[in-house]
């Protein structure tokens, strides 16, 4: 058996001191340890170059490598494999340290898309935890309609009504997102539904930590919304769709996007020559007629009627 004392830096990584490095005999080839941030591996004298003085082996030490019933063998706590890697992280406790890398751990890796050997770790402190301290139901407020429907504008009003009540929200708007994020997408229909999948993503998170997330998308098609739908939890996701006529948004035309297109210099531009699939059954419907005289609802009106549904359904309490 091989008894390996670790270096101090500069080798990468933390202090780490005392690792067995398996069942090697005294005359065994000497290995060495080669550091990595959150991980040590004994491996096979790969990281000679790296070390500016040579690990020495020490022989009949008191301590013994132990079996966790699985052919696994640990050294307080440390688990070693076949392959002599012995996993920890920096500066942790050897008398402490879970057996979180034992072999019977294995089976909970798992792969999710090109994501190998991942996995989940969970925190004491959780979703209702969160939501106690701030006094609020996290939760995802989607507004979806067409451009210059006055999602941007609504989102404003919204976030700023409930903070005037004491609660945190934060605004997911789709320009916003496409300067930083988002910003290597373009606006074909594959990317339009990998924006939708990041943002969808992004508000879950951060409905977990407790907070009201607002969307301001136009979001065109119902299977991008009905997959943002399912992240989160039944009645988590509040869809208000703003039903404003294309001729009501194209009369407003904000950003003068409606014109370029008609004019042919945007293409695949919702409403135009890209379809907008109006929503089935959102929690809110804010409608805006066309004729002329009819009431119109301003933000702060629309923003009351998100809020009396928020209300009713006891998301502005913990």
């Amino acid at each position: 058996m091989c008894f390996v004392q670790a270096l101090l830096p500069p080798c990468g990584g933390g202090i780490f001191q005392n690792i067995e490095c398996g069942e090697n005999s005294a005359s065994e080839k000497l290995r060495f340890v080669n550091f990595h941030r959150g991980f040590n591996a004994v491996g096979f004298g790969r990281c000679r170059k790296s070390l500016l003085r040579p690990i020495t082996a020490k022989e009949d030490r008191e301590s013994i490598i132990s079996d966790d019933g699985n052919g696994v063998p640990k050294y307080k706590g440390i688990s070693v494999n076949k392959l002599n890697c012995v996993k920890n992280e920096p500066d942790s406790s050897f008398t402490n340290h879970p057996a979180a890398f034992s072999g019977k751990n294995l089976s909970d890796l798992s792969t999710n898309g090109n994501s190998k050997n991942i996995l989940w770790h969970e925190c004491p402190i959780q979703k209702l935890d969160r939501q106690k301290l701030l006094q609020q139901k996290g939760c995802v407020i989607w507004i979806t309609g067409l451009s210059g429907s006055g999602k941007s504008t609504i989102a404003c009003a919204l976030s700023r009504s409930l903070h005037s009540r004491g609660k945190l929200t934060y605004i997911l708007d789709g320009d916003n997102i496409r300067h930083g994020l988002n910003r290597d997408l373009g606006f074909k229909a594959e990317d339009r539904s990998e924006n939708i999948r990041r943002i969808g993503e992004v508000a879950k998170l951060l409905a977990d930590a407790g907070i009201i997330c607002i969307t301001s998308l136009i979001s065109p098609y119902q299977k991008d919304r009905d997959a943002c739908r399912a992240l989160l939890p039944k009645g988590d996701f509040i869809e208000v769709f703003l039903d404003v006529p294309l001729a009501v948004c194209e009369a407003r035309d904000p950003k003068g996007l409606y014109k370029l297109a008609r004019a042919g210099m945007i293409k695949g531009f919702t409403g135009i020559d890209d379809p907008y699939e109006p929503p089935c059954s959102s929690e809110i419907v804010l409608k805006q007629q066309q004729q002329k005289g009819s009431d119109c609802m301003s933000p702060n009106n629309a923003a009351e009627k998100v809020i009396s549904y928020l209300e009713k359904n006891g998301y502005l309490r913990a």
